[in-house]
């Protein structure tokens, strides 16, 4: 069959005043119709640039096209003897045809382009709630890209788009066509935008990373969404992710990048059974879910090493962290309770009177009781909106709580005003999920860390404020040269790194760790949690790890708790509740996780 999409030693380069950064250096692959190609890496690897230059969504200045071809080919038919026709042999082996049916979509200017995106080539972003405008009804954004596309009447449009509102299953679609992206979850808003490029039945389908912020639950509907969508309509579809986990639920081949280049492309099936390059053995090999409880997780610089320097780093890879080492001592000292909850809940106001009386509530924590011992690491689970992470605020009395008592070593939290709380403000600290909307981007990284410090008047002077700062910096992995620069000068996993040695500087016994790491590449992923672990051995703080992914909090955990609608589900040892749930709920939540790597049990 004639390739949908050929890219053919294609090369991006990005100029800047500070020097030229080679993003995509001489990349061919080809996508066939009713065929799924995966592109995976880690950020920074050139995957969602090879995306966006399909359709020429790079800036330019300063993308630069240096090289190749993409040509895209909606005519599937196989006729080589036709003289329109020639036939090429594309550099990873596939079929390439050029001709009368093929356009290349680096050389169309931009009127031609109008007419193939969203129609011809369709694409899901990565952050639905950037992607959608904010002043137009879900709806009206959905018909407006029908309405660009085909002559028909607004009344038809508004009719296709409520249709495929069922299509995607989205919960009473005449109500969601008059809704605002806001009034809708993060799995409704993808399920919109999924909508929007399906809504003019394209050929080519470009997801980048559509499910990456999402819970599993939710990730696996929209999966296998995708999937049921493909294969109705005979799709061809680009699936950008840094997760294998979801490539092997999902894909027929897999194309491997790194640092802009293809290091290795095969069938799902090969690529899992017998990885040839490096680089792909690490991404299989770091995820939490093929590792035992505690093990020390390997990272992508253990795989690239020399064959020497591998060996004399074999004993660090697999060996036993501060988890493995610490669950005995906790164990033995579950008399010892650190933070304790009685009967909390927090609850919002759902709907008020014309004077402002709350009529209804939602119950975002209700009647919740549990303790955390010292030095352990509890596990807190569940989807979106169950009230994970208001629960750690509430904790830490960021919200206030509605009724319900607090107790921190001995002392009532919610007894006193929150301004009382301002001296145990430096030993209970938070990690939260985003850790560039959590720095002040006007400071930097060296002042940041430092200010915590200043404000709690620990040690007497500048001088030895910047020592403490810059050998906290380096305990995370970052150098003391980084401390006078800006956070938008750093990766998302060494942005996460700041944002610890700042949690750390005051040298907290308690930290919440809300989502930290569910952002994060899975190798970075694996840095941050190995860190976490090597600094509770070394500091030994207690830990509340919030995440919607389970195999994470399982590989770090001491116990695990499951919430649902705001309610403790069930709770246990971390191993128990992930290989023996008792509840229907957390068997689903186990059950959603993508399965294409086997876990170690």
């Amino acid at each position: 069959m004639r390739p949908l999409l050929t890219i053919q030693n294609l090369s991006v380069d990005f100029i800047s005043e500070s020097g030229t950064t080679h993003a995509l250096k001489n990349i061919s692959l080809t996508v066939n119709r009713g065929e799924i190609v995966a592109l995976v890496g880690e950020s920074g690897s050139g995957k969602s640039v090879t995306a966006l230059s399909i359709l020429q969504l790079l800036p330019s200045p300063p993308a630069k096209y240096t090289s190749g071809d993409i040509f895209f080919s909606e005519d599937a038919s196989l006729d080589p003897a036709s003289p329109d026709k020639v036939r090429e042999t594309s550099p990873d082996g596939g079929a390439a045809w050029q001709g009368a049916a093929s356009i290349n979509l680096l050389k169309e200017d931009r009127y031609a382009l109008q007419s193939v995106r969203g129609n011809k080539v369709a694409m899901i972003f990565q952050e639905p709630m950037t992607s959608l405008n904010p002043v137009l009804t879900c709806g009206e954004q959905v018909a407006e890209a029908i309405l660009a596309h085909n002559k028909i009447s607004a009344t038809t449009a508004r009719q296709q788009t409520i249709e495929w509102f069922e299509q995607v299953k989205l919960p009473d679609p005449e109500a969601i066509y008059s809704r605002y992206p806001h009034q809708l979850s993060g799995g409704q808003k993808q399920r919109v935008m999924i909508a929007m490029a399906m809504c003019c039945n394209p050929a080519l389908l470009i997801c980048d990373e559509p499910t990456t912020a999402l819970d599993v639950t939710v990730q696996k509907t929209i999966l296998l969404l995708i999937k049921e969508l493909q294969q109705k309509s005979n799709l061809g579809v680009i699936f950008i992710t840094h997760d294998l986990g979801v490539v092997a639920e999902v894909a027929d081949r897999a194309v491997v990048m790194y640092k802009g280049e293809i290091v290795e492309q095969n069938t799902v099936k090969a690529i899992f059974s017998d990885p040839q390059h490096p680089y792909t053995k690490a991404l299989l090999a770091c995820r939490p879910v093929n590792h035992k409880r505690g093990e020390r997780l390997p990272v992508v610089s253990d795989f690239m090493r020399t064959k020497s320097e591998v060996g004399s780093q074999k004993s660090e890879v697999g060996g036993q962290s501060a988890v493995g080492s610490q669950q005995s001592a906790v164990g033995s000292q579950q008399s010892e309770v650190l933070l304790r909850a009685e009967r909390l809940s927090v609850w919002f106001p759902a709907k008020k009177t014309f004077f402002g009386k709350p009529l209804d509530f939602i119950r975002a924590v209700d009647d919740v009781s549990f303790a955390v011992y010292k030095k352990e690491t509890l596990g807190l689970v569940g989807e979106s909106g169950c009230g994970k992470t208001t629960l750690g605020r509430a904790l830490l009395r960021l919200i206030e709580p509605t009724s319900g008592k607090i107790f921190y070593n001995g002392l009532e939290l919610t007894a006193g005003k929150r301004d009382d709380l301002r001296s145990l403000r430096k030993d209970i600290q938070i990690v939260f999920q985003d850790p560039y909307s959590s720095l002040n981007p006007r400071l930097t990284i060296g002042s940041a860390i430092a200010e915590p410090l200043e404000v709690h008047h620990i040690l007497a002077t500048n001088k030895k404020r910047k020592d403490r700062v810059i050998e906290l910096m380096e305990k995370v992995d970052l150098k003391a040269e980084h401390f006078n620069r800006y956070p938008h000068e750093f990766s998302g996993g060494q942005r996460q790194r700041i944002v610890i040695a700042r949690a750390l500087s005051l040298n907290p016994s308690f930290i919440v760790c809300d989502e930290s790491v569910s952002a994060l590449d899975v190798s970075v992923q694996a840095q941050v949690l190995n860190l976490l672990n090597d600094l509770k051995r070394e500091f030994g703080f207690t830990v509340i790890f919030i995440s919607h992914d389970l195999s994470v909090v399982r590989y770090i955990s001491d116990r695990i708790m499951v919430m649902n609608k705001g309610r403790i589900e069930e709770s246990g040892d971390a191993d128990q509740i992930y290989f023996n749930p008792q509840t229907d709920y957390t068997k689903r939540l186990i059950a959603s996780i993508p399965k294409g790597i086997p876990a170690i049990s």
